[in-house]
């Protein structure tokens, strides 16, 4: 997560007689309603930029700078605590989510060991559900920067030696504390970290999680991979999970069909080789992470905000036209609509010499959203966002995390 985001690559019986004629069914339905129109959810920016959180004013040391997606949940007693700095993991609380304050304890560290089977190097808090406030259940975007080690990758650059895996985490006393679970790894390469590496690889960046037909679900971004690099022909892009409770960790991936996909700790098999590799469906139209989903109430569509550069394939056969905050909408989570241009600006995977600010990390979260996990919005919602100040080509810590009203509305398209 610092610095920058890595480019993805996209390389790339009457029983069973019953089972046909639902799906065909299934399929009249869809076409049908393809004919009178589909309801589909666009939103646009209403109010000014708002700073909720100025390191320079607010922070309790470096550490404390917006590098991940907000986070939030309603605890059990009332207040709202958030999520989404750096990998010295502290909590955010407040009244509401535009009086959010910064708490200096830290919540849950990794300690940079060198060993990647330890899954403990750099570790940032990226999701979080509660059922009741009081036990808070996380996804953990664990990097290993084989580069920090000596002997660990044979390149100096952090991109080249990046490996990452999600992990599962909870807590017991509202969020004040976390702890990994066993097993800890929620999506992992089937392959271990490498000294000859070369380039990213692995899962990073997960959504934040919602429930859809009883299910708890979360989009996961993956650099891919190939056969040569020792697992399936995976594309780059985005993965949907599906997990049917939090307590195990046990994730599944779609793989185009059903959630069968699985991706366990590569550290726990034979060698990481030489098993049944799996392979999960990308979903479209995300080019990279999503930053949020939500669930509109009004319609019961998902709302999901990400961001995308200029040239990158839409999912629909086009490239997105300009860099930007985009949304999408989607009734299943599955199928999504061509995306809608929120803002337009320059994110942490574009070129950044000759910009002034980078804004990355895009979450849009309704304060009056029922539940304690911000997962549903009403007509309106409040966009979130990191905003980095860039010297000339360079990154620096100068972010902050802002927020703006934003309009959700539905149309009927053609």
């Amino acid at each position: 997560m610092p610095g920058t985001w890595p480019v993805l690559n996209r390389n790339r019986s009457p029983f069973a007689s019953a089972i046909r004629l639902a799906c065909v069914v299934f399929a009249q339905v869809v076409a049908l309603a393809a004919s009178q129109g589909e309801t589909r959810l666009v939103a646009a920016m209403v109010g000014a930029p708002q700073v909720v959180f100025d390191p320079a004013r607010h922070a309790c040391d470096g550490h404390d700078v917006p590098d991940a997606p907000l986070r939030a949940y309603r605890d059990a007693g009332g207040t709202l605590r958030a999520f989404g700095l750096h990998y010295e993991n502290r909590r955010l609380s407040g009244s509401s989510l535009l009086a959010l304050k910064l708490e200096c304890p830290v919540v849950f560290r990794a300690n940079g060991r060198p060993d990647p089977a330890r899954y403990d190097d750099r570790s940032w808090i990226t999701a979080t559900w509660t059922e009741d406030g009081q036990r808070i259940s996380a996804l953990i975007h664990h990097e290993f920067q084989a580069n920090r080690h000596p002997g660990r990758c044979r390149f100096k650059e952090y991109i080249a030696c990046w490996w990452n895996t999600i992990l599962g985490a909870e807590s017991d006393d509202r969020g004040a504390s976390f702890r990994l679970l066993e097993p800890a790894v929620v999506a992992g390469t089937p392959f271990r970290s490498e000294i000859g590496q070369g380039r990213h690889r692995g899962f990073f960046n997960p959504s934040n999680i919602v429930r859809h037909q009883g299910r708890l679900h979360v989009l996961i971004g993956t650099t891919g991979w190939s056969p040569a690099e020792g697992g399936s022909d995976q594309p780059g892009g985005v993965c949907l999970f599906r997990a049917e409770s939090l307590a195990n960790g046990d994730w599944h991936a779609f793989d185009g069909k059903t959630f069968a996909a699985r991706f366990p700790d590569p550290y726990r098999t034979e060698s990481g080789q030489g098993r049944r590799q799996p392979r999960c469906q990308l979903i479209a139209p995300f080019p990279m992470p999503v930053g949020s989903v939500t669930r509109h109430r009004g319609t019961g569509l998902f709302l999901a905000a990400f961001s995308a550069n200029q040239g990158t394939p839409d999912g629909f056969g086009g490239t997105y036209p300009r860099s930007g905050i985009y949304t999408a909408s989607s009734r299943d989570l599955v199928r999504w609509s061509p995306p809608q241009l929120l803002m337009e600006t320059r994110s942490l995977s574009d070129n950044a010499c000759g910009a002034d600010v980078l804004r990355s990390y895009p979450v849009l979260i309704d304060p009056d959203s029922e539940g304690r996990n911000f997962d549903n919005t009403g007509d309106s919602a409040l966009l979130f966002y990191s905003e980095m100040r860039i010297a000339g080509c360079d990154h620096t810590s100068d972010r902050k995390l802002v927020a703006r009203k934003v309009r959700i509305s539905s149309f009927i398209a053609e």
